[in-house]
């Protein structure tokens, strides 16, 4: 009894949280990512009209921030392996609300669309970065907290993204101002990361020793079961089957995620007859339920490999289930006809879509210390290959057959596809040697 008490008398013997404050910022930051990103979709019935410009070009501006955003996610993820995450994230701030807001002078739709160029490339670090701040300062049964809070600014940006930017639009009476504003507030967000993070739990001047030790012990556990040989060329990770698998359930996640945020909000006006404010509602209901089903996903992981499950046993049956019910739940969205009952089933999608944010685990389970960026950019780069493709095969598809219905079905093989390569192509077990 005496250790305990000793510990309450002196807070210097417990841990300190700054690993958690950490991620929590990651969860705002990913969070402004999103609300930037949805930000010209918003404002885009004003910018056409003001631009004079048809759906074909509109759709090309909305397409135009995945083309960068996917080409420089490796890049991204080794500039983080090489100058560390907090340069990587930070600059990826900075640059991203620059872009953001210079978007407020454009006079036309190249000038805007280059600006959309340069917020996909700025972007783009962020994620990897926050990958291998995951495998830095979280022990491997607080991962699929770090994983999950790092995810989880996306759905939260999508639920709030329309809200907030539509209201700085109707407050000031302008796009271009909410841009300038957005842009600005996320400047500022990127110095307080710099501020703030650090690449290393003992270069920051918050964290105590007993939680510097805390950490060490968990990542000289990760060290005795590295590979004691490494090839040390990274094209060597796509000769492993894991990796392929990662990249390709990372896609197919996207592809049902992106799906849905791109395509659900035209599907309920058109099918279900949704007016805005209706509209409005359904998607903020649908996505805060993924944010909290992958607060939810993230708990369930760490507190059954905490009790001693092994990593592979969590992952798989977590990637599991969240893939079958999602599955089914959006074939039965193109059965019912019901309009409540629609935005329930797609409500129930996204709660168990999300735990899939466990996805952000790999990189650091599958990969060395120094190449956990390459593999996160690897894994972001499936994701949004999806990001790219998606929007774009929904569209043909609905104009094809005047129905959602086979568009859904793309979803539905989607989940299945994540099923496939998240439960028996990836083996969490061990690293890889490269």
């Amino acid at each position: 009894m005496q250790a305990p008490t000793a510990a309450i008398a002196n807070p210097a013997l417990q841990p300190t949280k700054v690993r958690w404050k950490i991620f929590l910022m990651m969860l705002f930051l990913i969070s402004i990512n999103y609300i930037d990103r949805a930000s010209l979709s918003v404002a885009m019935p004003l910018i056409a009209k003001e631009f004079d410009i048809g759906p074909a070009t509109q759709g090309l501006l909305l397409s135009s921030f995945f083309w960068t955003y996917a080409l420089m996610q490796i890049p991204g993820g080794m500039l983080a392996d090489r100058f560390g995450p907090r340069v990587a994230i930070a600059g990826a701030t900075l640059g991203w609300g620059f872009f953001q807001a210079i978007a407020a002078v454009c006079t036309g739709w190249v000038s805007l669309l280059v600006t959309r160029l340069g917020l996909g490339a700025a972007e783009a670090p962020i994620y990897p970065a926050g990958g291998k701040l995951n495998g830095i300062w979280m022990t491997q049964n607080e991962r699929g907290r770090g994983a999950t809070l790092l995810d989880g600014g996306a759905p939260l940006g999508a639920a709030l993204g329309a809200i907030l930017i539509s209201g700085l639009i109707a407050a000031l009476g302008s796009w271009r101002l909410a841009f300038v504003i957005a842009g600005v507030g996320t400047v500022v967000a990127g110095f307080f990361a710099w501020s703030y993070i650090r690449n290393h739990p003992r270069e920051h001047p918050g964290v105590n020793e007993a939680e510097a030790r805390y950490i060490e012990a968990s990542h000289a556990e990760d060290a005795a079961n590295a590979p004691k040989a490494t090839s040390g060329r990274v094209l060597d990770f796509f000769r492993y089957r894991s990796v392929w698998g990662m990249f390709f359930g990372w896609m197919c996640f996207n592809a049902l995620f992106y799906g849905l945020l791109t395509w659900m909000p035209n599907y309920l006006a058109k099918v279900h007859g949704f007016d805005i404010k209706q509209m409005g509602g359904a998607v903020f209901i649908m996505f805060f339920s993924g944010f909290v089903g992958e607060m939810f996903g993230g708990w369930i992981a760490d507190k059954w490999r905490a009790a001693g499950a092994s990593q592979s046993k969590v992952l798989r049956t977590l990637f599991g289930i969240a893939s079958v019910v999602a599955t089914v739940s959006i074939y039965m969205v193109a059965q019912i006809k019901d309009p409540v009952a629609v935005v329930a089933l797609l409500s129930v999608t996204l709660f168990f879509l999300r735990w899939c944010g466990l996805f952000w685990c790999v990189p650091s389970i599958l990969g060395t210390r120094d190449r956990v960026g390459f593999l996160g950019g690897t894994m972001n780069l499936g994701g949004n290959c999806a990001g790219i493709g998606v929007p774009i095969i929904v569209g043909l598809i609905v104009q094809a057959t005047g129905s959602y219905f086979m568009a859904l079905m793309l979803f539905a093989a989607a989940g299945a596809g994540l099923f496939v390569c998240s439960t028996l192509l990836i083996d969490y077990s061990k690293k890889i040697p490269v």
